[in-house]
């Protein structure tokens, strides 16, 4: 009886005792979410929550609207990687409210009417962006439409994209629309000439050939802001292959002298918008989003230790002694500190909105995860080395500048060493060896955010850097 009464008494205290580890919340499950969770999840209960069900690799959708197959490639399902695989916990909905006092967050799963509300420790928003700055909730073709607000007023709300099988219908359809314009020998007008834009064309010209295509941009070359000799690499490419370029050309849809002066008298027959991005941080409260910024404002603030921050610079969300316990990372975050003075002299310039400086970002929030952890819930003060502990701070990650531009599936430039100057960086790379670069960096990087062993082996020391012998990195790493 004593034995029994001694394992039932065991028992109440486990029952009524609190998790041993902190539960960390993660918003969006893409580069910079998968991130978090593969570092965290051994000493944490991590969970994820997004709006779809599966995984996309973002830089290579646009071959498989010209492409369908290639979708399997670029795609696979949450739920078997994130909780088979790594061992956490997936939550199929949309995150509707974060508040960052009580430290909770709203959610509606799917298939579920009500409402949910989970507590955390800390979270990690990596909540992603829009691409369609001239549509209310920034709808294009490059990222599906998940948002419950967003998808009744969008143009395809016959097809739920929360779905693998409702994104790849749109992208049948799409192929379809492409198809029949290439047997009318259609016009198509490509707005924006940057790197998105500039793929999106020469994919185009390469699988339909009967296109009669045109590129315009405001600015004076191709790119935007990369080296001028990427510039020409690409414009040259383009004019062997028939494309048509207007560059210092403003889109004006509603001025008809507009279409006449790029040659399109009466307009094209389709246009693609691949200019801009747009913030889609529905959940947070006004007070910790930009007034400004690309698409009109809306990005998460945050400081340099890539804690979400008031438009007044106080960190939102603390602990009873001053910790933050949210992070914002990648694509939805503001992407800069900014302060007085040119871009030069701002804490942490603007930072392109890819998927290499997100996952930068990641490494920068585990790490002071781990911190915050260390010194409130364990109570360690000081490092191996008998140093205080102090929060990681963000820095212009020189992997930021790299960017790789397909054109078509046989040809493409890469470049590195660009940064927030115009015309920096280098063009390295270039002709067919960069084309089978780039199937490599896809291939290993989709396995790699599968949990693939492959992937993580190659992928693992870009960010995880033991030591920083240039760029704005700590010299002995994070």
């Amino acid at each position: 009886p004593s034995t029994a009464l001694h394992r039932r008494f065991l028992f109440l205290i486990v029952a009524t005792m609190g998790p041993s580890q902190r539960r960390v919340l993660i918003i969006g499950g893409s580069f910079a979410g998968l991130c978090v969770a593969r570092d965290l999840k051994d000493h944490f209960l991590v969970t994820i929550v997004d709006a779809k069900e599966f995984f996309e690799y973002t830089p290579g959708v646009l071959r498989a609207y010209v492409k369908p197959k290639h979708l399997d490639a670029l795609t696979f399902t949450l739920y078997p990687v994130i909780e088979g695989r790594m061992a956490c916990k997936f939550i199929w909905g949309e995150v509707t409210e974060l508040n960052g006092v009580e430290r909770t967050a709203t959610i509606q799963p799917m298939f579920v009417k009500d409402t949910e509300v989970i507590d955390f420790d800390f979270c990690v928003i990596a909540a992603g962006c829009n691409f369609g700055v001239f549509h209310k909730w920034g709808e294009s073709l490059w990222f599906p439409t998940i948002h419950a607000a967003a998808r009744p007023e969008g143009s395809w709300p016959h097809l739920d994209e929360r779905f693998l099988e409702g994104r790849r219908r749109h992208i049948f359809e799409e192929y379809k629309a492409i198809k029949d314009l290439n047997e009318k020998n259609a016009s198509v007008l490509v707005v924006g000439a940057g790197f998105i834009g500039v793929e999106w064309i020469t994919e185009l010209e390469h699988f339909f050939k009967n296109l009669k295509l045109t590129i315009i941009d405001a600015l004076p070359q191709c790119l935007g802001p990369l080296p001028a000799k990427a510039a020409t690499y690409c414009s040259n490419y383009m004019k062997r292959h028939g494309i048509k370029e207007h560059y210092n050309t403003k889109y004006n849809a509603k001025d008809p002298n507009f279409y006449t002066s790029i040659g399109l008298a009466g307009g094209a027959t389709k246009e693609y918008v691949c200019i801009g991005v747009k913030a889609s941080n529905y959940f947070m409260p006004t007070e910790t989003t930009s007034e400004k910024g690309p698409g009109g404002g809306g990005w998460i603030l945050m400081d340099m230790n890539l804690a979400v921050k008031t438009r007044e610079g106080k960190v939102w969300s603390t602990d009873e002694q001053g910790y933050p316990r949210i992070f914002a990372i990648g694509d939805c975050n503001y992407g800069c500190v900014d302060g007085p003075g040119p871009m030069d002299n701002w804490p942490v310039p603007a930072i392109p909105k890819i998927s290499y400086p997100g996952e930068e970002e990641a490494i920068v929030a585990i790490r002071n995860i781990e911190k915050v952890d260390k010194l409130v819930f364990r109570g360690i003060k000081t490092t191996n080395m008998g140093y205080p502990i102090e929060l990681a701070t963000m820095h212009w990650p020189w992997g930021a500048g790299m960017f790789a531009t397909s054109l078509g599936p046989d040809d493409a430039c890469f470049v590195a060493g660009a940064n927030w100057v115009k015309n920096s960086g280098l063009m390295c790379v270039w002709g067919s060896p960069c084309a089978v670069q780039k199937e490599i960096i896809e291939a290993s990087k989709v396995d790699e955010c599968a949990f693939g062993f492959v992937g993580r082996l190659i992928w693992h020391f870009v960010h995880h850097t033991p030591v920083h012998l240039f760029g704005g990195g700590p010299r002995w790493g994070y």
